[in-house]
């Protein structure tokens, strides 16, 4: 069967791949896995570039479909007063993640959560995702809409995706939901989106 990384519990054969990262001149150690976003001996481009370019809004940071933890691992490190929450549905996801916030020494929440589903009535400053665009335009209006519900008062949503890949329909819902999108960065094709809850 051919799953998806947002598969709640991938059956897929487990291979690691371990590497050390460097940026924003901060090191630090990861394992990827088979069947979990983004398999290999680096941090995705997209996912490095939203890491790259992050600065909080306030105190508490949500990263949705957090994989192996690449993203809110690298916020906690940069940014280590911020208190990051890590979801996915993938428990292989999360099973990695908590492996590699120990290797790292860092102290996170990681749940699972599809999508917003273990979230009722939690508000974050900063919510940050590298969304499947792969799972479709209804999901990922989903996560842009709930989102909304879940960021406070002049909190914002920053999402990164291929621009001609999915990225401008990204954009699009963004504008529709929030009524402000920024292009915050543009490398290679990669945008960083970033809507502010103006309420």
């Amino acid at each position: 069967m051919n799953q998806h990384y947002y598969t709640e519990n991938p059956d897929s054969e487990i291979k690691e791949k371990t590497f050390i990262e460097n940026l924003s001149g901060i090191q630090m150690k990861f394992t990827s896995v088979s069947g979990v976003f983004s398999f290999g001996t680096k941090i995705d481009k997209a996912s490095s570039n939203l890491i790259k370019n992050f600065n909080p809004t306030g105190k508490n940071v949500l990263d949705i479909g957090c994989g192996y933890g690449a993203i809110g691992l690298y916020i906690k490190a940069i940014f280590p007063e911020q208190k990051v929450t890590m979801i996915d549905i993938n428990n292989r996801a999360l099973d990695y993640a908590k492996s590699n916030a120990k290797t790292n020494n860092l102290e996170v929440e990681i749940l699972n959560s599809n999508l917003f589903s273990s979230l009722s009535n939690r508000v974050f400053d900063d919510i940050v995702s590298n969304p499947p665009i792969a799972a479709g335009k209804e999901l990922n209006t989903h996560l842009i809409e709930e989102a909304y519900h879940h960021i406070s008062e002049n909190g914002s949503l920053w999402l990164v995706a291929f621009h001609n890949k999915g990225g401008s329909t990204l954009k699009n819902i963004m504008m529709n939901v929030f009524g402000n999108v920024l292009d915050i960065d543009k490398s290679g094709g990669i945008r960083v989106y970033k809507s502010i809850k103006n309420t």
